[in-house]
């Protein structure tokens, strides 16, 4: 089993900067892949950065604001938001692969909202 807990959330301005982090903790050998999603009010659960196989995808939306990147010694998976905007408020997920067959393993969330 993999568990996962999300950090790093809270209130910015326009502009802003936030760092969240997810650590890892379990059976960590098995994770395949790490990722970023997010659930805004209404709307589907995006997919918004991963690693995987030391290649790393982004949605158009963060590209070139957003970085993702994992420490495997702290086993702890980041995602640096620069130049945030009212869009990117939402419930950000930290997910893990675990089987080779998508993320199957949620950590519960943290909140981030961006005033205009």
């Amino acid at each position: 089993q993999v568990q996962l807990v999300e950090s790093g959330g809270g209130l910015v301005q326009t502009g802003g900067s936030l760092r969240l982090s997810c650590a890892a903790s379990g059976i960590t050998s098995r994770i395949k892949a790490m990722g970023w999603y997010r659930q805004a009010p209404g709307k589907q659960r995006e997919l918004v950065a991963d690693i995987r196989s030391g290649s790393t995808y982004y949605v158009d939306s963060v590209k070139g604001r957003f970085t993702i990147s994992r420490d495997n010694v702290k086993n702890t998976l980041y995602l640096q938001m620069n130049s945030l905007k009212f869009e990117d408020t939402a419930v950000y997920l930290c997910a893990a692969d675990t089987r080779f067959n998508g993320y199957d393993t949620w950590g519960q969330g943290t909140q981030v909202t961006v005033s205009s």
